[in-house]
């Protein structure tokens, strides 16, 4: 299915508010992406984006026919860990199980490692997100470790998993 990354505009603040609120979605997120998702909630998070100071973060919007159906970030850590970013999206359901992710994840990834100085990306889907798993699974991300109860959602313990991807050497200048 083709899509684009395009940079967040308030174009898409109707778009994120249909297309986000979904309990399935908030589900498999921090708490941080709230169910319901309202029109507000979409307005504070696009132009929270737009904002973004792209030297340490790249977010983009995943848009097929102008509409935003979902949405990608990389974010470059700090301190000891500035050498790695972390990944985040959602995207809305009736484009799962499509390679719309997939595709957006390595793309994505592709423009961050030539963009920022780091040598790993990594993303910590809850373990029971099958559909996340196996979205970074296709991008080649490698599953690191289990985490056991380390997250607290909806009354719940739940284990999560670290994937990571790391930067290809180019072999001729290693």
């Amino acid at each position: 299915m083709e899509f684009s990354l395009l940079p967040w505009r308030e174009a898409f603040i109707a778009d994120v508010a249909k297309n986000a609120n979904n309990k399935a979605i908030a589900a498999n997120l921090r708490d941080v992406f709230p169910f319901p998702y309202t029109e507000d909630d979409a307005r504070g998070y696009v132009e929270g984006c737009m904002l973004n100071d792209e030297n340490q973060q790249l977010c983009r919007a995943i848009v097929i026919n102008s509409e935003a159906i979902g949405s990608i970030g990389v974010f470059v850590k700090d301190d000891v860990y500035r050498k790695s970013a972390e990944l985040g999206y959602w995207l809305a359901q009736p484009y799962w199980d499509q390679g719309v992710m997939t595709q957006a994840v390595k793309l994505l990834c592709q423009e961050a490692f030539e963009r920022f100085d780091i040598v790993r990306i990594f993303a910590e889907p809850y373990a029971s997100n099958c559909g996340s798993r196996r979205v970074l699974e296709k991008a080649g991300f490698q599953q690191e470790g289990l985490f056991k109860n380390s997250v607290f959602k909806n009354g719940r313990l739940l284990d999560s998993c670290m994937y990571a991807l790391l930067k290809q050497e180019d072999p001729i200048n290693a």
